[in-house]
């Protein structure tokens, strides 16, 4: 088409020469439609007046064709009267993407470069394709074949263009070769490459199908040296990644030449602070992880350098820079590192400006920052600030970006992303002894964007049905008080009797300091328990219609980083309820609550996340006759030894009694579940990746538990199994399958499992 263009130009030019230079008395355009008449003048130079030679005659034609629209021009004069003839570019009208799957198809979409509606170009189409190629580059495939095919429309003014992929053959990796290396094998550097070797069941989702990721190569190459440098290799040196590749198999070598070096330790490590911190510089040099003698460590050095940074920005210094100075002795193969502190001024708080909540209202923000207008800078504050909003709940995401106005102060932008604070919780279970098990409710945790929580809840098996309505306000006029109170009621249907019960409680709390929270609550309950057999009643359980009058004072600490996923940090909480003060009901009840949270991506490069939890509970009861059944300790189902049914694991007793059976005495047996005294279970979680963007995790886990009734060893069940966690916009699902490891004659048993509602 351009050679068309052109060929006209010269036999226009041609035409033209053959005439003397005339004045135009008039410029007609002819073919143009998205260029308007007097853009075209301004563009070409013809006007009116103007004097019509070969020479602006060709600087025209060549102003137009730069605009990009026409693919012919050619000029036409007689008698001064001036003819431009255009014929414009056709217009894409649709763009087809043939021999790829829908994803592929939605991703070069937006990354070719072209779209429907504009200027069909030949250059941009040749772009297209080059970008097609190298998308597939870019996941391994080679030999990526793309052609065009343009298709003209009715109007002959649009067309239509389809790119044909082949995106060619993946390439594998058969084998990652470190050449030189004696310190690190494969297995070391595996979890932190992009290309990584064909593992034996590769097709398997989990499994390593070593696919050549092409522009990682040159990063994996420095992810092997920070590898040696993490280890105290200072002198290592590893090469660029060379490919070997057999075409006939599609399948390559890869490797890297490494040159190790030795291992260094670190020599002495010194810090200058200025005098005006006040700070002891030998304290702070004790707290480092990085101590004289240690193998030095890139990954140590640069948490050393952070930690000495968020120190000396607690006192203000928003912009202070720590530049650890590292001086090797080839030598004696020891570091020295001397931290070098640039303080800058004192920075303070000029706005706090809050973006991103259409809901939550700004001053349900405010009250969990720490940092306000006219304070004093403090990274710890930021970050504790920060950790605040996402413990809310309210929240997916949070940040704090902090823009420098002057030297001395900065304003603050809190950037909160919401999340769906209501839930529809659901389980749905199996267990022998209860048949199908059904919960559902509704949670607000923000109503109305103020903060308030609200809940109703319901749960019904074939022998129970329970239901909840609470309401709680966690911030008394944004102050560290709350208050909260609820009303419920149930029915327990056993084998051997039926327990009704409905009860309200009031609790309120304060804020201690920025993780502590103590509360007290109280309530009431009346509870009726019928058909209780002669095997109960022996056992001392108290029967009949009676009444619980409870306070219950405790604690809580919470330092997490998040909610829903949690990532660093613990829980813990411990309550004391005791019962007795009025009502029928007599005991003292201990439990007590720990979760700790650990990240590993910074130690393994991988977001896995490792949790503990254990719970310990403990009754005290002098008179039996004064307790029922329902307030002993039981083990069971989510929260617990999962893998056994809720509350099925117990203590039991062999009660021994004459029966009347029609009018004739019987003298009959039965071990009964009694429930325990004490009991504590605990689980160990890995929590991985399964797919980030709609954040489903994967999870494994161990779990063990422990009651007795005079000791708290008398039953113990062990369980292990797999999951999955997902963030859906119904609240956080958990489906669990859990395989017990020790079931006793008699366990009732459910393998699956799942909630929806509650934190991971």
């Amino acid at each position: 088409m351009k050679k068309l263009g052109f060929l006209a130009g010269i036999i226009s030019f041609l035409m033209l020469s053959f005439l003397q230079a005339v004045t135009i008395n008039s410029v007609t355009y002819k073919g143009m439609v998205h260029l308007s008449e007097l853009s075209a003048s301004e563009i070409s130079g013809l006007k009116k007046g103007a004097v019509l030679t070969d020479e602006s005659s060709n600087k025209a034609i060549k102003a137009l064709f730069a605009q990009g629209y026409f693919k012919d021009i050619f000029i036409e004069e007689n008698n001064g009267d001036v003819i431009v003839h255009l014929k414009e570019k056709p217009v894409i009208a649709r763009i087809d993407i043939k021999g790829v799957v829908t994803n592929d198809e939605k991703a070069i979409i937006n990354i070719i470069g072209i779209k429907k509606g504009q200027m069909y170009d030949e250059r941009a189409i040749n772009l297209a394709k080059m970008r097609v190629r190298q998308f597939y580059e870019a996941k391994g495939f080679f030999d990526t074949i793309v052609g065009d095919d343009v298709i003209s429309l009715n109007d002959e003014n649009s067309v239509q263009v389809s790119f044909k992929v082949n995106r060619g053959e993946n390439i594998t990796i058969k084998k990652v070769n470190l050449i030189g290396a004696n310190v690190l094998d494969y297995s070391d550097i595996e979890p932190f490459v992009d290309n990584k070797q064909k593992e034996l069941l590769g097709w398997m989702w989990g499994f390593n199908d070593g696919a050549v990721k092409i522009f990682s190569l040159p990063q994996d190459s420095d992810k092997i040296r920070e590898q040696y440098l993490k280890r105290g290799f200072l002198d290592a040196n590893v090469s660029r990644a060379y490919l070997n590749t057999y075409f006939d198999s599609y399948t390559a070598d890869l490797s890297y030449y490494i040159q190790e070096g030795e291992r260094y330790k670190v020599g002495e490590i010194s810090l200058d602070l200025p005098s005006e911190l006040d700070i002891n510089a030998q304290k702070i040099l004790k707290t480092l992880k990085l101590q004289t003698g240690d193998t030095f460590n890139t990954l140590w050095l640069r948490r050393d350098q952070e930690k000495i940074s968020d120190l000396i920005a607690d006192k203000g210094y928003a912009y202070v820079r720590v530049y650890p100075k590292t001086t090797p002795n080839e030598l004696s193969k020891k570091v020295d590192i001397n931290y070098q502190i640039l303080l800058n001024e004192k920075v303070y708080i000029r706005n706090v400006i809050i973006s991103g909540n259409t809901d939550t209202l700004d001053r349900v923000i405010r009250r969990e920052l720490y940092l306000t207008e006219g304070n004093l800078y403090s990274r710890s504050d930021l970050k504790d600030s920060k950790n605040a909003l996402k413990r809310t709940g309210y929240f997916e995401d949070v940040d704090i970006i902090e823009k420098q106005v002057s030297n001395d102060e900065v304003d603050l932008e809190v950037i909160v992303k919401e999340t769906n604070t209501g839930s529809i919780s659901g389980g749905i279970g199996y267990s022998t002894g209860d048949g199908l098990l059904l919960s559902a409710g509704v949670s607000e945790n923000n109503l109305f964007g103020s903060g308030y929580q609200g809940a109703v809840s319901v749960d019904k098996s074939d022998d129970k049905l329970n239901g909840r309505i609470s309401l709680t306000n966690p911030r008394v006029n944004d102050s560290p008080y709350s208050l909260g109170g609820s009303v419920y009621g149930y029915e327990y249907k056993w084998d051997e009797y039926t327990q009704n019960a409905y009860g309200l409680s009031a609790s309120a709390g304060r804020q201690i300091g920025r993780y502590t929270n103590v509360f007290i609550n109280y309530h009431v309950q009346r509870n009726k328990i019928s058909g209780l057999d002669a095997f109960y009643k022996d056992a001392g359980y108290l029967n009949g219609k009676h009444w619980k009058s409870a306070i219950t004072p405790s604690i809580s600490w919470n330092n997490t980083d998040d909610f829903y996923l949690p990532r660093s940090g613990f829980i813990a909480s411990s309550a004391l309820e005791i019962a007795g003060l009025g009502g029928d009901e007599k005991f003292v009840k201990s439990t007590n609550d720990f979760s700790i949270y650990e990240g590993l991506e910074d130690y393994l490069g991988v977001d896995l996340i490792l949790r503990y939890k254990a719970t310990f509970s403990y009754l005290w009861n002098s008179d039996a006759s004064k307790l029922p059944i329902n307030e002993k300790l039981f083990l069971g189902g989510l929260g617990s030894v999962r893998g056994f049914d809720a509350h099925s694991l117990s203590p039991k007793k062999r009660i021994c009694n004459p029966i009347d059976s029609h009018g004739l005495i019987v003298f009959g047996c039965e071990d009964i579940k009694t429930g325990g005294k004490m009991a504590f279970s605990n689980s160990l979680e890995l929590s991985f990746p399964i797919i980030n963007r709609i954040k489903m995790r994967g999870l494994v886990f161990a779990d063990f538990g422990t009651i007795g009734q005079d000791k708290i060893s008398e039953i113990h069940r062990t369980s292990m199994g797999v999951g999955i966690e997902w963030v859906t916009i119904l609240g956080p699902l958990q489906v669990i399958f859990a395989k017990p490891l020790d079931s006793k004659d008699g366990d009732d048993t459910s393998k699956f499992e799942f909630s929806i509602g509650k934190r991971f």
